[in-house]
């Protein structure tokens, strides 16, 4: 999955004008080598006038091509694009080319499962990866229909867009779809473990790899209720039904995303098969997952993106109707607060680093660039956006004109005047003004009260740093007479920002003041002095999770804002987690501590300290959860004190014993992170890691194994990783990450000095190789976020600025130095 020339807004905007795609016929083999596929192609299209263009394809061989029954020399292939000459009218161009399975999941990815030697395909086409598996006019505005027929291996089952059946032992053949982009053509193929039912009339289907059947048997029924209750309620709130013929679901090895939107057949992540205990909240995300996948069946597969400068109008939709969709029609029914403290998150610091852009960028200017804006701005800022949309505008009229919006263009593809003309239609409000100053602006605003006390009266008054209106709730709330630990509510209301006046009150000022407090709009918060004062003393007696995720993450950002110390954080976090009820909270604050704090905002000299009081505090959580109640927060806080260990001592104890004292038994996944851990601390070698993976052989074993061994505090060991990472290729894009994830240890700076030099030239170099997906791995997780100095961001700076790494290696390093540069502020201030 090399580099290759990438296209560019204009040459398709050109190629939209001169074509009208109808119709794709692609027959592939699936029998041949392990490592190559074949591919026939027939595409018939209509060219508006004479002209010069070009269809996409990536081979290994093109074996012969055809337009009009007229051969056309293989050899003009240039790269990724063989050159048509066309005159106006109707015309027929036939492919036949070996393509090349996928070891990064981008393409026709290929895996065989170490636990029992099946072998599986499947594709992920998006952004710009169909034409590693058949020929395309590749640009989502040239819808076209498909046929799809698949030979394969005889035990194999195939999963395409629109219902699928064997015609005879091993040959495939799929309905015909209605039009769709080509990028999300989708084709999963071997021995699944398939669960089927009907709903409405539709045939559903939930699959997985074999090895992991007893996994999804045991989860089957919680997974078809959320897909079914989603799937009525989006019928509830759109007018146009579901547009395809079936619905598949299909949990997927070594997938890249969470999921994919391929209508009719959704592909997930298949760690989302749950083979280890894990928590409601964790359940919940995947429940989350299903909800915005199936939005999109509307919002991006029914309609498109003309071009990906609005690929907001695709994620952000669907993340903000998973989420209130999910609230609306299941027992999960605060997903808003696990919006708040983790995906909210995500979006404020994407925003604040110099590679924010816009939710809905004027101008994108190819496919690379494109795929850089898959980040927290499209997600969560947009996601974000859109719920305060629904605050100003009112959620019925905010679905009518989404429904308007179906109407005008299924089937078909949009814009974001399309967008914002369809809300239009159904208010007196001024959207496209709207639109402008929170689609168009990059940067996050800050909503920051002030209070004037006086003896009968106090005055608030709400700043407002930045350049978008917000409506927003302002929360009241006073200490509990009978409770001091306890704040009690004494008024919500609502207001406009920019305020157009303070707002003066009679009686004593309340003891905390909360803007923004349903959470409805997206902007940083800066509490008064007295406000900051009782929220940092009483966090845990605020009586909703969503107020309370609000605070902890004006918390978190005074922390990377310098406003706020890490050890003051950590010591609110010990006063009132044990406290804390909503466990998402716990995890995302337990997280930040672990992954931030401690690994970055202290010092080394710190970090032991660190460490131990993030132990002490799992241990608190743990010895308060001793009478079962409560599972998940016992799960949580078992995950963070082993990530936390500074001893092996009791980790050590709990592997030899298989439990901890009281629960829970230790599964694989609980095993695997005690072992890491030891491997971090030099408490185990090879010999234990290679026990363990005999005693678990599975995928998941394999990266854990992979993950404890790039730990070992060993001189060879980390030359023989380094070299496996960088140097061979040979790894897949999960055991990339796997390795990756163990190599960089904190514990381990002396031994690690020597690699951090070594990173950026052997990273940019990978990258060229291997293609977008290894490169933003290897920007992400083979990146020393440890390596804090000032030696590392020269580094970084230098890399940048003389050795042109690829788009998605650049976007990476950029936003890793940023985050550096941050952490270093943040030691320089806080003298920690």
């Amino acid at each position: 999955m090399s580099c290759m020339p990438v296209l560019t807004r204009d040459e398709a905007h050109t190629r939209a004008r001169l074509l009208d795609v109808h119709h794709y016929t692609v027959d592939l083999d699936l029998t041949g080598s392990d490592h190559t596929f074949e591919t026939r192609t027939t595409i018939k299209f209509t060219a508006r006038a004479d002209a010069d263009t070009f269809i996409e394809l990536k081979p290994t061989t093109l074996h012969t091509a055809t337009l009009d029954g007229h051969p056309l020399p293989p050899d003009t292939l240039d790269d990724n694009r063989l050159p048509l000459t066309l005159t106006a009218g109707d015309h027929e161009l036939h492919l036949h080319a070996t393509m090349r399975y996928s070891r990064t999941g981008e393409g026709m990815h290929r895996f065989t499962d170490p636990t029992d030697g099946e072998t599986y395909v499947y594709t992920q086409l998006f952004l710009d990866n169909v034409q590693h598996v058949f020929p395309a006019f590749d640009q989502p505005d040239l819808k076209a229909t498909f046929d799809l027929t698949v030979t394969t291996p005889t035990n194999w089952t195939v999963l395409t867009n629109s219902n699928t059946h064997q015609q005879t032992d091993g040959h495939w053949k799929a309905a015909t779809t209605p039009p769709i982009s080509t990028y999300l053509v989708a084709i999963a193929a071997g021995p699944w473990h398939s669960i089927r039912t009907q709903h409405r009339g539709l045939p559903f289907g939930i699959h997985c790899r074999r090895s992991l059947a007893p996994h999804l048997d045991a989860d089957a029924e919680e997974i078809l209720h959320i897909t079914r209750a989603c799937f009525d309620r989006y019928h509830e709130k759109f007018e146009e039904p579901y547009p395809f013929d079936s619905y598949d679901q299909a949990f997927v090895p070594e997938f890249n995303a969470g999921a994919m939107e391929n209508p009719g057949l959704v592909t997930f992540r298949d760690e989302f098969v749950y083979r280890s205990a894990v928590t409601d909240t964790e359940r919940q995300t995947r429940a989350m997952v299903i909800a915005h996948e199936m939005a999109h069946m509307w919002f991006g597969d029914l309609v498109t993106l003309t071009w990906w400068d609005d690929i907001w109008l695709n994620e952000s939709f669907a993340e903000y109707m998973g989420y209130q969709t999910l609230t609306e029609a299941t027992h999960y029914t605060d997903t808003w607060t696990d919006f708040a403290i983790t995906r909210k998150a995500w979006g404020y610091d994407a925003d604040q680093r110099p590679t924010t852009h816009p939710v809905a960028p004027t101008q994108v200017d190819d496919t690379a660039t494109a795929l850089l804006n898959f980040d927290g701005i499209s997600y969560a800022k947009g996601a974000s956006a859109l719920r305060q949309l629904v605050t100003w505008l009112g959620e019925k009229n905010f679905l009518a004109g989404i429904n308007t919006h179906f109407r005008r263009h299924k089937f078909a593809n949009a814009t974001l005047t399309d967008f914002i003309d369809s809300l239009a239609a159904h208010t007196d409000r001024d959207v496209h003004a709207w639109a402008d100053a929170w689609l168009r602006t990059t940067g996050v605003d800050t909503l920051t009260t002030t209070v004037d006390t006086r003896p009968s009266t106090w005055t608030l008054t709400l700043r407002h740093h930045g350049t978008r209106p917000h409506r927003t709730t302002i929360g009241l709330y006073d200490h509990d007479p009978h409770d001091t630990r306890t704040l009690t509510p004494r008024n919500h209301h609502d207001t406009d920002i920019p305020q157009t006046t303070p707002e003066t009150h009679t009686g004593p000022r309340p003891a905390l003041i909360v803007p923004n407090d349903h959470d409805h709009t997206y902007a940083k918060i800066r509490l008064d002095d007295h406000s900051l004062e009782t929220a940092l003393r009483n966090l845990s007696g605020i009586p909703t999770p969503l107020t309370r995720a609000v605070i902890w993450n004006t918390l978190r950002d005074m922390v990377r804002d310098g406003d706020l110390t890490p050890t003051d954080y950590l010591t609110t976090a010990t006063a009132h987690l044990p406290e804390e009820t909503d466990l998402a909270i716990v995890q995302g604050v337990l997280g930040f501590a672990r992954t931030h704090i401690a690994d970055r905002y202290t010092t080394p000299h710190q970090r032991p300290t660190t460490l131990a009081a993030i132990t002490h505090l799992c241990r608190d959580l743990i010895r308060r959860t001793e009478d079962g109640d409560n599972p998940g927060l016992r799960l949580t806080a078992v995950r963070h004190y082993i990530d936390a260990a500074t001893q092996p001592d009791t980790i050590t104890a709990w592997l030899h014993d298989g439990t901890v004292p009281g629960g829970p038994e230790l599964d694989p996944e609980l095993r695997w992170r005690i072992l890491t851990r030891l491997a971090v601390l030099g408490a185990t070698d090879d010999t234990t890691i290679t026990a363990e993976l005999d005693r678990d052989p599975t995928a998941t074993g394999q990266e854990a194994a992979a993950r404890c061994r790039a730990a070992l505090p060993d001189p060879d060991t980390k030359a023989h990783t380094w070299n496996t990472m960088f140097h061979t290729d040979t790894l897949s894009n999960y055991l990339f990450t796997a390795t990756a994830q163990g190599f960089w240890q904190p514990e381990q700076t002396d031994l690690l000095h020597p690699y951090i030099e070594r990173y950026y030239p052997d990273a940019v170099a990978l990258a060229h190789r291997r293609g977008p997906a290894i490169a933003e791995a290897a920007g992400h997780w083979a990146f020393p976020t440890h390596a804090v100095t000032p030696t590392t961001l020269h580094l970084g700076r230098t890399c940048l600025r003389d050795h042109n790494p690829t788009p998605a290696l650049r976007r990476k390093l950029a936003d890793q130095l940023d985050d550096l540069a941050r952490a270093l502020r943040i030691r320089n201030q806080t003298g920690e």
